[in-house]
């Protein structure tokens, strides 16, 4: 039953005409938009493999980029909590000799060396932790910089066959 609805449907559809357009009032009067839309030439389209193709290599390259930043992440934060550990056991050396050492004079010269030393690591350890960052996002950003030149090129011969 559905079948013969679908194909008298389909039958009445493709014996119909093509759609006439009114006719505009005013300047445009005159105008035929069935003439300007029939003589209208549509370009080809683009080989639809080749371009999901492209798409699933951007895919892959994204995940690849991001697979990098993991990794980078994980990196920072793992040598971030190896800082923390090193800052914690030199702290409480550090406490341990400020509690020995008995005269004034002596003790405020041992506090300044350990403030210049507990200074100079966490200018070292933020510049190393931003180099990690910064070799991980150069990465990262390098595969997806790639990925994008290739497939703007791709792009560009598609279009050139179509």
């Amino acid at each position: 039953m559905v079948e013969k609805k679908t194909e008298k449907l389909t039958a009445t559809i493709s014996q119909a005409a093509p759609p006439k357009f009114p006719k505009m009032p005013g300047f445009l009067g005159d105008f035929d938009f069935s003439k300007m839309f029939s003589e209208m030439k549509i370009p080809a389209m683009p080989d639809m493999e080749a371009v999901l193709a492209t798409h699933k290599r951007n895919l892959e390259a994204l995940s690849e980029a991001n697979r990098l930043a993991l990794e980078g992440a994980q990196a920072v934060a793992k040598r971030h909590f190896e800082i923390m550990q090193a800052t914690m056991a030199e702290m409480t050396e550090s406490l341990k000799t400020l509690s020995v050492t008995e005269a004034p004079a002596n003790r405020a010269a041992k506090q300044a060396d350990l403030l210049k030393h507990a200074y100079e690591n966490a200018v070292s350890n933020t510049r190393e932790l931003g180099d990690l960052i910064q070799k991980s996002n150069a990465e990262a950003m390098q595969k997806l910089n790639g990925r994008f030149s290739e497939a703007m090129t791709e792009i560009k011969t598609l279009f050139k066959k179509g």
